[in-house]
């Protein structure tokens, strides 16, 4: 048997993966377990976690592989800062005092926090991005399409993936950055870049693309081949000093709005041609890709890959026969990749396919035994009740009926950033105003942030037009269903669906059938199980937390029920409110 470990850190969103003959064994972000959001730090509890659940020591990996090459990554920032002498000094000073402590020296770090003196490979990031896609997909070939903020150099590439190899034919080089404008906007509307640019995707259906030809006028050109350039005169991110400029916010007319500013109308606007441009950019880059290499398959990587309203535009314009997203595509996803690249471009091993399901593709990260999670309930001597799966199932669909919120902790905690039915808030869509309760009194983050609906597989097709397979969130579908389900269906009348098959979840699905049984509705609310700020909860004590500290009714823990009403006066270990950096 042969081992390789994956490596992404330094950046954003640290994360591990081990492969074992190829397949993918665990994978986990640092972030679950440092309890930091985004955690850019080594990830050494994730990388010990996918040791153990390997069965393995550090001495039996065959091979380490880390996501990008830093030394190439240096030199660009290097460059980009003698460019904008003087101007660039203060971002200079700050970032060579983390390349010369950390960054630069990657390979002696993971020696010495591993005690790993065995082979150590980098790869490329796009490489890495390309090759988690790829190779994580049912396909023998098909062009890769890959869309971020910036590696070490490029931005956006595009590759061909056939057999056992990736190759980039491709690239288009930072500052002309597709990611980094869509970041642009993100900050102009007030969210963290690199956090909240999901939150601008969620804004844009709430306004009217009423700036998009303002927007191609003065920030961006995007030719019919996909290529971006920005005007730089808009933009200081390579001064280092914000993403964006005064002479950005003189185009629009309005300063930036600030992070706990009024969400007016013109916002909402400005996020809707944005998303407007996005959608058009994917498909002319995709359409693009398609005419130079004639392939019918389509996978897409990198952190624009996780908008999920351009992704469900661009498969219902779609040219190709199939398209695939691999469900972390951001830098998280940069480990799989990485160890893909190991396996197969070094090692040179045959291709082996992962199967397309959440066991395989998700649910890669840390579990807990029953007698680990009634451990946890008598250390903090919680009430609870033991039910089997028929009476747990019965009683769960009866509360959300009830219009309970329910916290649901099963199994193995996904990889990426979408809970998929195992660290997972439950509720019921019937009521309109459940989307708000949820936001704001559970979730304690913006009300105007969409939910997912989660829908029995057999049953999605009618409640969400022209839907395909959907297990991991990355695409949205329309609905005419909205009077039925007002709150999982967004302003626009789609929703990010997860569609659940009986295989892959049986005791989730056994909810939701039992939920339709006594509403006629197959479909709930599943949103991520943590509050704003919050990484999502690893451990069965990160639930108790999250539970008794916000106002859901019902947690549930493997088969273990525990009442929010019967637990009145828990420990201050559990009930004490922890301030997130909000995000």
């Amino acid at each position: 048997m042969s081992f390789v470990l994956g490596i992404s850190a330094f950046y954003h969103d640290s994360a591990a993966c081990i492969l074992k003959d190829g397949k993918i064994v665990a994978a986990a972000q640092e972030e679950r377990f440092t309890r930091k959001k985004h955690d850019p730090s080594f990830p050494k509890q994730a990388i010990e976690f996918c040791l153990r659940e390997a069965g393995i020591g550090i001495k039996e990996l065959s091979l380490v592989v880390f996501y990008e090459k830093p030394f190439l990554k240096f030199d660009r920032i290097i460059n980009s800062i003698q460019e904008q002498a003087p101007f660039g000094f203060s971002f200079f000073k700050k970032s060579i005092k983390s390349w010369t402590k950390t960054k630069l020296w990657i390979l002696a770090i993971i020696k010495k926090e591993l005690q790993y003196s065995g082979k150590m490979l980098f790869s490329e990031h796009h490489e890495a991005h390309a090759a988690g896609t790829f190779f994580s997909s049912p396909y023998t070939e098909s062009v890769i399409v890959t869309i971020d903020g910036v590696g070490e150099k490029a931005c956006t590439t595009i590759g061909i993936g056939r057999n056992n190899t990736v190759k980039i034919i491709k690239e288009q080089h930072y500052p002309h950055s597709f990611g980094l404008l869509y970041s642009a906007f993100t900050q102009y509307c007030g969210f963290k870049v690199n956090s909240g640019e999901y939150k601008l995707m969620g804004l844009a259906p709430y306004g009217k693309p009423v700036y998009t030809d303002l927007i191609l006028d003065h920030f961006v050109t995007i030719s019919d081949m996909g290529e971006v350039i920005l005007n730089l005169k808009y933009f200081s991110f390579d001064k280092g000093e914000s993403t964006i400029n005064n002479n950005f916010c003189d185009v629009l007319g309005q300063t930036a709005r600030k992070p706990d500013g009024e969400m007016t109308s013109f916002y909402c606007d400005v996020a809707s041609s944005i998303q407007a441009i996005t959608e058009d950019f994917l498909q002319t880059i995709t359409t693009y890709a398609q005419k130079i290499t004639g392939m019918e398959n389509l996978c897409l990587s990198g952190g624009v890959a996780l908008n999920c309203k351009a992704n469900g535009e661009l498969i219902k314009n779609s040219i190709y026969k199939d398209v695939w997203v691999q469900p972390a595509s951001g830098d998280s996803g940069g480990a799989i990749g990485a160890a893909f690249v190991g396996w197969y471009h070094y090692l040179k091993r045959e291709r082996s396919y992962i199967d397309n399901t959440l066991t395989e593709q998700a649910y890669l990260g840390i579990s807990y035994s029953k007698e680990n999670i009634e451990a946890t309930l008598q250390e903090h001597q919680i009430d609870y009740t033991l039910s089997n799966d028929k009476e747990l199932c019965d009683e769960v669909s009866n509360e959300l009926k009830n219009k309970k919120i329910i916290g649901w902790f099963q199994g193995k905690m996904e990889f990426g950033p979408r809970a998929l039915g195992n660290r997972s808030i439950l509720a019921s869509p019937l009521y309109e105003d459940m989307k708000t309760h949820v936001n704001m009194r559970i979730k304690k983050r913006e009300g105007f942030r969409p939910f997912a609906p989660i829908v029995l597989e057999e049953k999605a097709k009618d409640w969400f037009s022209h839907i395909q397979s959907s297990k991991y969130m990355l695409f949205t579908y329309r609905s005419n269903k909205k009077d039925k389900i007002p709150s999982c269906i967004h302003e626009d009348g789609t929703a990010r669906v997860q569609t659940l098959c009986k295989e892959e979840n049986p005791l989730l699905h056994q909810v939701l059938s039992s939920f339709e049984q006594k509403t006629s509705c197959p479909v709930l609310i599943n949103t991520s199980f943590n509050v704003r700020g919050e990484p999502i909860v690893a451990s069965p004590l990160d639930a108790l937390k999250c539970f008794f500290q916000t106002e859901m009714d019902i947690l549930v823990l493997g088969n273990y029920i525990i009442q929010k009403e019967k637990n009145k006066n828990v420990s201050e270990t559990l009930s004490k409110q922890v301030e997130y950096e909000l995000d």
